[in-house]
């Protein structure tokens, strides 16, 4: 015999049933767009997301310029080029920026609060009276100004204020010290082309004085005045040659790459700058070691900038200690009120009204299980950290900067010996050049004549563009890279 299922019985299950799949539905959905780690430390991670990060990259429009092809571009230009063009100052720039913001965030709380709020509520309750319960229906919408306004606080807001404001200091500092390290990039990236560029030279005579030689041993053997080892040897010089100049090649192909990169341009763009010849090159040092470090402990901005953090570290105790004091605040409400109530079935009511409310608040706190205490003490190790901090960036910067003015004084006694010792092997070559041709001396004694006016040209660059590298590195330690600049623009926004 079938046992029939009431009607109510069968709904109530496919209510069920219903509910569950949708509940499944959503576990679902969720595990679908959760993020998921990878599955293996072994092997890198893999996800159909990628695609979306991928042309959200894509979305990213990168920042380009053009530059005059036909120009010849002084360091002074490239300098500017940079501090316009180079992402970190458009980093650092926002990074102040943000903390001009939050320096306003913190005065704010000096000032009232005023909102504006509106309340819509109904309710139905059952309310017992005399003896039974009714069932009671409620409406309520409420529209009130609301104000807060703290009156003191013994110093909380206004550490909070002396800490922002320390903290935009230090963005200041930190967007100065981006500059610096911009200028010292351009710089020092400016002077590896240009001995890139004068080692390109110097092995291009190499190679032409190589070929020269070797078309003479080939002429002298032809004519039976020389042998066949003393052409291997010229060829092998000559092989040498261009063996050097291909290197100084891929080494100026590099140095322009790296400095366009610093310019913020693609690695491959093609410019001009002027040659190491049209440049100034210093005899000696315009001040003493000890001169050029007090100047780095003076004006260094990574160093100030640690400073301000110290001031920050101060105003964080004022803040700290303002928790043992109480503060006393004042609230007010005002506006209008509708309410709207049944009671059953009996007839309803309204009613329209004015409501405020003024509250005078004076809160003390007596006792946190120590927190405050705990508070203070940490603020004063900050403190005694930020502190330490500069006591360790002095000894730091008193050795950079020790360490280039001594780098810059080997550079101008290596510039000066490595002139000397262009002149010497420039005569040598010649004599022995001349000797070959009396016959008078081998081949081989040319080809190391040859070798050692090579190494002496390569020498005289390098030494020339040390001492521009090793002069500015000694500004860069000592901050004077950012001192009274020439004007510039700013940065792109």
């Amino acid at each position: 015999m079938s046992k029939t299922v009431p009607l109510e019985d069968t709904n109530r299950r496919i209510c069920k049933l219903g509910r569950w799949q949708l509940v499944f539905l959503l576990v679902c959905s969720l595990a679908g767009d959760a993020q998921n780690v990878p599955s293996y430390s072994a092997k890198p991670w893999h996800s159909d997301r990628e695609a979306q990060f991928a042309k959200e990259l894509q979305d990213i429009p990168e920042r380009g310029y053009a530059l005059d092809a036909n120009h010849t571009y002084t360091l002074a230009e490239l300098v500017d080029l940079a501090e316009s063009h180079n992402p970190d100052t458009r980093v650092a720039w926002q990074n102040a920026k943000a903390r001009a913001q939050l320096m306003g965030v913190a005065k704010s709380a000096l000032y009232p609060t005023i909102t504006a709020v509106a309340l819509a509520r109904t309710v139905r309750q059952n309310s017992i009276y005399a003896g039974g319960f009714y069932r009671d229906t409620i409406g309520l919408f409420q529209s009130t100004l609301n104000l807060n306004y703290q009156i003191f606080d013994f110093g909380k807001r206004s550490g909070a204020i002396d800490a922002a404001k320390a903290e935009l200091f230090a963005a200041d500092f930190a967007f100065n010290d981006t500059h610096r390290k911009i200028i010292y990039q351009v710089t020092a990236s400016y002077y590896r082309l240009l001995n890139a560029m004068g080692q390109q030279e110097a092995a291009k005579v190499t190679l032409l004085n190589a070929q020269t030689v070797e078309k003479d041993a080939q002429s002298r053997l032809d004519h039976g005045l020389a042998t066949l080892p003393d052409l291997l040897e010229a060829q092998a010089a000559s092989a040498q040659a261009d063996f050097d100049l291909q290197a100084a090649v891929g080494a100026l192909e590099t140095a322009q790459g790296d400095l366009a990169t610093i310019l913020g341009l693609p690695p491959g763009t093609n410019f001009q700058v002027q040659d190491i010849n049209d440049l100034p090159i210093p005899d000696a040092l315009t001040d003493t070691a000890d001169e050029a470090i007090d100047r780095g402990l003076a004006q260094r901005p990574d160093l100030l900038e640690q400073v301000a953090k110290v001031r920050s570290a101060d105003a964080a105790i004022k803040a700290a200690r303002s928790s043992y004091f109480p503060t006393l605040s004042f609230s007010g409400i005002g506006g209008e009120q509708r309410d709207y109530g049944q009671r059953n079935l009996f007839p309803s009511a309204y009613a329209e009204r004015e409501t405020w409310n003024v509250e005078l608040n004076l809160q003390w706190t007596l006792f946190d299980g120590l927190r405050r205490e705990h508070a203070v003490a940490e603020a004063k190790a900050r403190h005694a950290e930020a502190r330490a901090q500069v006591d360790s960036l002095r000894d730091q910067i008193s050795d950079e900067v020790w360490r280039s003015y001594s780098d810059a004084k080997t550079a101008l006694r290596q510039k000066r010996a490595a002139a000397a010792l262009l002149v010497s092997a420039d005569k040598s070559y010649a004599a022995a050049l001349k000797s070959y041709d009396l016959g008078l001396r081998n081949l081989l004694d040319v080809v190391s004549a040859q070798r050692a006016l090579a190494q002496a040209r390569s020498a005289d660059v390098y030494a020339r563009t040390q001492v521009l590298t090793q002069i500015s590195n000694l500004a860069f330690r000592t901050g004077d890279l950012v001192r009274n600049p020439s004007p510039r623009q700013n940065p792109q926004p």
